[in-house]
């Protein structure tokens, strides 16, 4: 007897929900660690261009040519650096979602208005000092936007961890696939979308918070 899809995935929810809980698990792990490595690196450079505007073709189209590359691909050129598994997820990703925090940051940057960075220096304010107290926290919600469009995307991407061993929801969809049950592709798919939809969310809650009182 053929079951309908939604009694598909409530039989295939009711055998694997435990299995469905890791899987989140390591996608989250797969996600945050890939994403605060794309911040530290990629804000700071960020910044170093916006200072040294000879530099944003070499940086930010370097970046941008890795994110031309397939992701298949891309994980396929890290397996001889850092083996299958969780390392080579992370170092994929990373640079999959460096570019929009980098692009973010140095366009945040630079479009704060010449005319508040000169009142600043006006009033005795290091280089340093204007950077941290006037063009980061101006600049905050176009760097947070830069954060949130990688936050998705990698989301998303990491599902084709699965496909070097490193887990994740990527497991249920590939499973899925391999046996042409739409129910287990769905048990990846849309837990990874919500995924992506509640930290899209909650960046949105800390872009509110940290931007400055008059500024939001």
């Amino acid at each position: 007897m053929n079951l309908s899809l939604w009694d598909q995935l409530t039989k295939q929810f009711a055998n694997r929900w435990e299995e469905l809980l890791q899987a989140t698990g390591m996608h989250i792990e797969l996600v945050v660690l890939s994403m605060l490595l794309a911040i530290v690196v990629g804000v700071p450079l960020g910044i170093w261009v916006s200072r040294a505007p000879k530099l944003q073709p070499w940086i930010i189209g370097g970046a941008g040519i890795l994110q031309t590359i397939p992701s298949l691909a891309l994980l396929g050129f890290m397996i001889p650096i850092f083996g299958i598994g969780m390392n080579t997820a992370i170092a994929a990703l990373f640079l999959y979602s460096i570019l929009p925090i980098v692009r973010n940051t140095y366009t945040g940057i630079r479009d704060v208005d010449a005319a508040t960075i000169e009142a600043a220096r006006g009033m005795g304010l290091t280089s340093l000092q204007i950077l941290f107290k006037v063009q980061l926290p101006l600049a905050l919600s176009v760097i947070m936007a830069g954060i949130r469009t990688s936050t998705v995307i990698n989301v998303g991407t990491a599902t084709l961890a699965a496909f070097i061993g490193a887990g994740g929801l990527g497991d249920f969809i590939f499973l899925g696939l391999s046996r042409n049950l739409d129910a287990l592709i769905l048990m990846g798919a849309v837990p990874a979308a919500m995924l992506a939809l509640i930290l899209d969310y909650f960046l949105g809650i800390t872009e509110k918070l940290a931007t400055p009182k008059g500024l939001k």
